[in-house]
This record gives C-alpha cells, sequence and structure tokens, in this order.
C-alpha cells in the first residue's frame, strides 16, 4: 500500500481518523502495518502491501485465516525441526532447506529476510541461465501489464505447489516458461 493513501483514508465503519503504526515499509511502499480508528478503535490491518479494511459486520470468510499452514502446525509439533533450520548459518543449510527457512520466515512476517533466504536457495537449485530467463520472464510480465500491482500465483511442478508473490519484493520464483512466450 501505497503511504500517499494514509491521508485519504478513514475508518469505513464511523468514517473516524486512523492512527498508523507502521512495522515494515520498502521506499514509500507500506508491507506491513496496522491503522485504528481513534473514534471507534477499528483495527486495520495491512498485510503484505496489502489494506483490509472490512468493517465488523462483514463476514470475513477469508480461507487464508481460516486455514493453518502445514508447515507451522509441523514446526509447532516438532520445534527441533525449526530450530534446525534457524539456528545455523543460512550458508550452511541445502537449498531445499533454505527455501522452508524463508517460508518460515515469511509466514513470521519477516520478508527482507526471506527473500533473503529464497535467493539463496534458487540460486543453488536453479543454473544461472534459468534464473536470468526467469528475470526476463517477470520483466516481460510487468512490462505488458503495468498495473502497480500484479499477483503471481504459480504452479512450481519441481516442488509440487504454489507459490505466491507480489511485483515487488517477491520471496516466490518467477513464472515458468510456458506462461511467458518469447523466451
Amino acid at each position: 500500500m501505497h503511504t500517499y493513501l494514509m491521508e485519504m483514508l478513514a475508518c469505513p465503519d464511523c468514517h473516524g481518523d486512523l492512527k498508523w503504526s507502521i512495522a515494515e515499509r520498502c521506499g514509500s511502499h507500506i508491507e506491513v502495518a496496522e491503522a485504528r480508528c481513534s473514534a471507534c478503535s477499528a483495527v486495520y490491518p495491512i498485510r503484505e502491501g496489502i489494506g483490509s479494511f472490512l468493517t465488523s459486520d462483514l463476514p470475513r470468510n477469508d480461507l487464508w485465516e481460516q486455514t493453518e499452514s502445514h508447515l507451522a502446525k509441523h514446526l509447532r509439533e516438532h520445534p527441533e525441526v525449526e530450530h534446525q533450520l534457524l539456528d545455523v548459518p543460512l550458508e550452511a543449510l541445502a537449498p531445499a532447506d533454505q527455501f522452508f527457512r524463508a517460508l518460515i520466515l515469511e509466514e513470521r512476517g519477516e520478508y527482507a529476510e526471506a527473500k533473503i533466504a529464497a535467493d539463496m536457495a534458487r540460486s543453488g537449485v536453479y543454473t544461472p541461465e534459468y534464473l536470468a530467463c526467469s528475470d526476463r520472464q517477470i520483466e516481460y510480465a510487468l512490462e505488458r501489464y503495468p498495473s502497480p500491482m500484479v499477483r503471481l500465483l504459480i504452479w512450481h511442478p519441481e516442488w509440487g505447489i504454489w507459490l505466491n508473490g507480489w511485483r515487488a519484493g517477491s520471496t516466490a520464483p518467477s513464472l515458468p516458461p510456458t506462461l511467458a512466450p518469447g523466451f
């Protein structure tokens, strides 16, 4: 969410002024924050650069909120695995473990550290040629669809999972070659 929007936004419930607590920003973009209404005390979170300004009377139906990451559940049941992934230098982990570390960090909201781990995992798994092609695919998509917010939802066949990310600062690998013709 761009910082200039802070001046324009008011509480959608009572139209009161919002007080902002910004936890993470990237330039003029807010990544993680909380907006609290000074009149009615309603709280509106900003996660991954997206503000959620739903009033309390609206049903949430947010599957992301309703479900729990299987990774988070596994780590809660096996804290020793989390320690093995987080308590060693990143360089000491195999690329797959670096990727899992990135997932843990992202789930905790530590996006900058997650990106570092994901980038290191990518460079350990893929050839420089593949990575260069991947970067060109993202550039192609951004040039073709210059919207300020491009959500990427990608099936990663090697890992057998859906990855998601944003145009700027994404920790997810790029589009598969079949989605960007000409590369």
